[in-house]
Order: structure tokens, then C-alpha cells, then sequence
């Protein structure tokens, strides 16, 4: 059904077909964009898809920042796309409350899809909220590369060679994909920025990445994952495995063992933890806080509730053995299955069983370097990071951000990396997610 302008004192709105997608990411606009013309409703605080595997690059200036965000209404052009947060979920009911600056949109649905993704997962460590930097949003991102050259320019103003040299600390928490292709990029920018800064040349920097596991990118094959370490070695960039974050202060950090560093640059990408709204859901979840969902994506025990993405907790018939990593990769591919899925339910017809097997894992290592795995192959150095960039060119949303892209990586081979501040982002998003407000029925129940 399209959705029609409501009246005061109306009943909820119907959302368009009774599908209602809660998220716009990876997960929730592609299920939007499959479901064709039959449309759904999406409901996301933001109007773009935000292409998170090339965030290294924009943080590093490789990319122009707009150029890897993508407008949801064109990605899923039959779909009735609303900006808001979810401030209220009646399950029994089958209603959902969106906020924003109009006031309070109240939804039906006959199906609803929760793909609201994840959120930065954070430790007790103390100053860790106060000083640490997230690497997740466009926010982030943005904020990161401002905050790197303002480093650098304090460092240029002071005038002994130690204090100087605080301010070109920098400690990356995590060695998943996030943490070390930033690292890499980051590296990337400060190098090629001491071009305009003669003074700092000869002052010592330190980069250092802390991983609590024994290696770093413990998810591609150890092959890769040795190349990996020993570039980054020879890079000067030291590695702590096996290592806790104890405690962060303005111009230095404690890591177990007693080590003590100095830097005013720290930057948390040590996983990710459910959207908070789970938690106030009367939905079945598994030990980490993602929703339990059956082979068709539907949750468990429920018919019209469906979850996909880094929300979910998703076992495919390809991989039994082990559930679907949180990667872009995967939320697209269930997402594609549970449209089709969602049709085949709204036409009466019969569902059928997830399954997938990863194409690859691949991940840029700066310095035209990278490391893939495709379909079994294993590759490394240059050729590693133009596989690299071609996944992420083929998997690229639209036509035109392609060639956006395509055009400032070319640009990027022959004139040097812009090193002025974006401007404009006082802040990051805080590492610390603010719980959802949600109200409760008549029950006690969360609604």
C-alpha cells in the first residue's frame, strides 16, 4: 500500500506492500532495492548508504568524502524512504513509532525487517569513552583525518623535539579489517604530509596496533596475515599481539604488560556489538546479542519478523558450522535472499534456505599494497591491492559512484594527496551508543 499523509487523530500509516525495513544499510537497502516494484517501506536516520569498506580512504584523503555515500532513493528507487529514528516497536500490535522533526510517524506493517546493523562494541577501560576515537561512521572518518593533521600542525608549533614528538603518536586498538586498513591509509597521509612540514621530518613518529588475539586479521588465512604483519613491520609500525588496552589518558596509553606509549591520537576499532534496540525486544538472541534467526531469515518463531545483517545471527547451509561474519559481503547476500524470500511470502509461494559461500576476503594495506583470497587463490603485494579495488568498485551501489571513484583513484595516481583539514566535524560519534528511547505498552513489556 502507498503510504498516505496522515491526519491528526488517524491511525497509523500502512507501510507501502506491509513491508517495513528498519535500517538503510547495506542489508536494509539492498532488500529494499530487490523487492522491485512490489516496494517496502525504509525507515533510516540518514538518506544515504554509506560504503563503510572505503572509509580508510577517506579518512587518508584518497576519496572525496561524498563520493562513497550513496542516496538511498536512488538505490532503492520504488521504496518509500523515511529519515527518523525507531522510538517505539509494538510486535503484537505490529506497529513501529519514527521521530524526527516533523513529530511522530506511527507505522503498520504486515512484514517487518530489522536490519539496523551495529554499532561500535566498547570495554569498561578507563578514558577510553573520553579520548578514544571510533572508526565506524562517515563521522568518524571525517573527524579522524581533521584530528591527524591538527596533530600535525601542533606538532610544527612546538619547540622541543619531545614534545613534538608526542603529538606523532598514534595507536590503532584492533586488528580486524577496519583497524589495519586505517592504520595503513593513515600512515599513508602523515607521510606524505611531512613534505609540507620540514620541521618534522626528523622527529620521531610511533604507530603502533593492538590486537588482544595472538595475530593481526585473524580471519583471512595466516599466509596473508604474516605478509600483512611483515609490511607493516618494515614500515616501522609496531605490532602488539596478544595485548590489552588498560587505560587512556590525553597524551598517552597503558597496554598490559605495563607498556606505556605516548600519543594523542587513539583509535578504537576492536569489533562491534548489535544495534541497543535489541536488547529491548522480546526476540530470541544468541550469546552476543544478535537476534536468532531460522534458514529463511525469518526470526524464530515468528512469521512476519525477518533480521538480516550485523544485527542477526545467520547460519547459512553453505557453512553450517559457523555463522555469517559481520562484512559487507554477507549482509548483501542474505539481504538479496530474504527479498526474494519476502516476495515469494506475500505471493503465498514457498521460502526457501539461505546459503552462501564467501567470494573472498580482501583488504588494502596502503602504498598500492593489499592482500586477497578469491575463491580459494591467494594473493598478495600490488596484484593483492588491484583485486582489492576492483571488489570495491563491482560492489559500489550505482553507476555514477563508480566512476566517482574510479576517477579520484586515477586523479590520485598523479597529483599529490590533498592535506588540508575537511572542516566542519567537530566531533566523532561517540564510542559510548546512547540507548534508544523506547516506550513500553500497557503490558510492562518493552513496546
Amino acid at each position: 500500500m502507498q503510504r498516505h499523509p496522515r491526519a491528526p487523530g488517524a491511525g497509523p500509516r500502512d507501510a507501502r506492500s506491509g513491508v517495513l525495513i528498519l535500517g538503510g544499510g547495506f542489508a536494509g537497502a539492498t532488500a529494499a532495492r530487490r523487492m522491485g516494484r512490489v516496494g517496502a517501506t525504509v525507515v533510516s536516520d540518514e538518506n544515504a548508504l554509506l560504503f563503510t569498506p572505503l572509509l580508510p580512504e577517506v579518512a587518508s584523503g584518497t576519496l572525496e568524502p561524498r563520493h562513497v555515500v550513496v542516496p538511498l532513493r536512488q538505490v532503492c528507487p520504488h521504496a518509500d524512504v523515511v529519515l527518523g529514528e525507531v522510538s517505539a516497536i509494538d510486535l503484537d500490535a505490529r506497529t513501529v513509532v519514527v521521530r524526527n522533526k516533523v513529530g511522530e510517524l506511527h507505522y503498520h506493517f504486515d512484514h517487518l525487517v530489522i536490519a539496523l546493523g551495529a554499532v561500535s562494541r566498547t570495554l569498561p577501560i578507563p578514558g577510553l569513552a573520553e579520548y578514544g576515537v571510533g572508526f565506524k561512521t562517515f563521522y568518524d572518518a571525517v573527524y579522524l583525518r581533521d584530528h591527524v593533521l591538527r596533530e600535525l600542525e601542533l606538532a610544527d608549533n612546538e619547540l622541543t623535539r619531545d614534545r613534538a614528538a608526542a603529538h606523532l603518536g598514534f595507536v590503532f586498538v584492533g586488528a580486524g579489517y577496519a583497524g589495519v586498513e586505517a592504520l595503513a591509509e593513515l600512515h599513508d597521509l602523515v607521510q606524505d604530509a611531512l613534505r609540507d612540514y620540514p620541521r618534522l621530518r626528523e622527529i620521531p613518529q610511533r604507530w603502533v596496533l593492538v590486537e588482544a588475539r595472538e595475530r593481526i586479521l585473524p580471519a583471512i588465512p595466516s599466509r596473508l596475515g604474516e605478509y600483512a604483519t611483515e609490511l607493516l613491520a618494515r614500515r616501522g609500525i609496531e605490532i602488539h599481539t596478544g595485548t590489552r588496552l588498560e587505560a587512556v589518558y590525553p597524551d598517552r596509553v597503558e597496554l598490559s604488560g605495563g607498556r606505556t606509549i605516548e600519543a594523542h591520537t587513539v583509535v578504537w576499532s576492536a569489533g562491534v556489538a548489535p544495534h541497543p534496540l535489541v536488547s529491548h525486544l522480546d526476540l530470541p538472541t544468541d550469546e552476543h546479542g544478535r537476534i536468532r534467526v531460522d534458514a529463511t531469515l525469518r526470526v524464530e518463531d515468528r512469521d512476519n519478523l525477518w533480521a538480516v545483517g550485523d544485527i542477526a545471527r545467520v547460519v547459512n547451509v553453505r557453512t553450517p558450522d559457523e555463522t555469517d561474519p559481520p562484512t559487507s559481503q554477507h549482509a548483501i547476500r542474505q539481504a538479496r535472499h530474504l527479498a526474494g524470500n519476502l516476495r515469494a511470502s506475500l505471493d503465498g509461494g514457498a521460502l526457501r534456505p539461505y546459503g552462501f559461500r564467501a567470494l573472498g576476503q580482501v583488504a588494502t594495506l596502503g602504498r598500492y599494497r593489499g592482500i586477497a583470497e578469491v575463491l580459494g587463490m591467494r594473493f598478495s603485494g600490488m596484484l593483492g591491492w588491484l583485486i582489492t579495488r576492483s571488489y570495491h568498485v563491482y560492489a559500489m551501489p550505482l553507476l555514477t559512484r563508480r566512476m566517482r571513484v574510479l576517477s579520484d583513484w586515477t586523479l590520485s595516481l598523479f597529483f599529490r594527496r590533498d592535506v588540508v583539514s575537511y572542516g566542519g566535524s567537530e566531533a566523532a560519534t561517540p564510542l559510548v551508543a546512547e540507548q534508544p528511547r523506547l516506550v513500553r505498552d500497557d503490558g510492562g513489556n518493552p513496546a
